[in-house]
């Protein structure tokens, strides 16, 4: 059986074991972790940082979480709320005035945060390289027409919820998405997560591996839905050699190239199961937490093709919320039980060819642990 490191109170071993079989099988390297009450009970890591199983995964590797990033960018936001300083209710052009183009006037923050803004797609990217233009590609937001009324319906946001919302923060702040994070967020909480990374951290950086049988051209495209059909990607595809690269870890792209592990995403998390506070740090008030579990829309989700219900920032699945990223990252936080639990790897899952519970192996081995 794999050794895997870390600290885990007994109550929850069955966690490390969950972690050490999904080693044993699918998994290069990984790490869960599992925060009650604010505190960490379960901090865990094992196997390999590198496809060849030749550099150990330790305690400070990092790696790309992908749309588990999203689940930071929504919480910025809900401080910014809690703060006074943004009205969830408003129209996002009160903070944006261009973005009331083209029939946007009325589309208010919390269509935004929900997927149901009506801007899924970013029209007119060809290349990924254009992502990375800050200015470009929200300047092209707020001139774009939405897809159907704002609120009536959801849509999976995946690149467009990080520019909306860091736009959003930007104009609010004066900073961008990730450099709010840093100073609000991840600074107070000492937590190891970073949205668009820097230079130093490179050396600790686990990178992506594609699914078994496919190299690294791989690329995220949307689920097929109930009937079998997939919504045309209508802008250019993101391959995991683009998650892997130098330009995408300096880019500033909230909604998809945070870096971090398990534990980092669970501490960061765990402030909204624990009516806004982790150990001695407190984000945000109790009520201001509320909206990260109160549902905003239910309904066949446009873009995934499955039902949903979303809140403001997050998927709901009964009474817990959060979100999980392309390749099989994923955050739960159960504001009833006050716990978080998180699974970061580097191996990634093609779930059109394989089953992936991966990270819901873990989410019920910590219910486990709890009960």
């Amino acid at each position: 059986m794999t050794d895997v490191k870390g600290f885990c109170e007994p109550r929850f071993d069955v966690v490390r074991a969950a972690l050490a079989a999904l080693l044993d099988k699918d998994d290069v390297g990984a790490s869960a972790a599992v925060y009650v009450d604010g505190k960490p009970v379960v901090d865990i890591w094992g196997g390999y940082a590198d496809a060849d199983r030749s550099v150990s995964w330790e305690r400070d590797t990092l790696t790309a979480v992908n749309s588990t990033t999203k689940n930071m960018t929504a919480l910025c936001a809900l401080i910014l709320a809690d703060r006074g300083e943004l009205d969830l209710s408003a129209p996002v052009a009160a903070y944006w005035p261009e973005f009331a183009a083209a029939g946007k006037k009325n589309v208010l923050v919390r269509h935004v945060l929900s997927h149901t803004a009506g801007l899924p797609d970013l029209s007119g990217l060809t290349a990924v390289e254009e992502l990375y233009d800050w200015e470009s590609v929200t300047a092209g937001l707020a001139a774009q027409a939405p897809e159907w009324e704002p609120g009536t319906a959801a849509g999976y946001h995946a690149l467009t919820f990080g520019f909306l919302v860091g736009e959003i923060v930007r104009r609010i702040t004066g900073r961008s998405l990730g450099e709010f994070f840093a100073e609000e967020v991840a600074e107070p909480l000492g937590a190891d997560f970073h949205i668009g990374l820097s230079r130093e951290h490179d050396h600790r950086v686990a990178a992506l591996i594609p699914p078994p049988s496919l190299t690294d051209e791989y690329a995220a495209t949307a689920p097929s839905g109930a009937d079998g059909t997939r919504r045309e990607n209508t802008g250019a595809a993101i391959r995991v050699k683009d998650a892997n690269s130098m330009a995408w870890r300096r880019a500033q792209l909230p909604a998809v190239n945070g870096f971090g592990n398990a534990r980092s995403v669970a501490l960061v998390q765990s402030v909204l199961a624990n009516q806004g506070s982790a150990g001695s740090v407190r984000l945000l008030s109790p009520q201001g937490c509320e909206p990260a579990w109160q549902e905003v829309f239910r309904g066949d989700d446009l873009v995934l093709g499955t039902p949903m219900s979303w809140t403001v920032g997050f998927g709901r699945f009964g009474n817990t919320f959060g979100w999980g990223g392309w390749g099989g990252s994923l955050v739960v936080s159960d504001p009833g039980a006050r716990m978080t639990v998180a699974y970061v790897m580097n191996q990634m899952i093609d779930r059109d060819r394989q089953e992936d519970n991966r990270g819901m192996e873990i989410v019920m081995a910590a219910y486990g642990g709890l009960h």
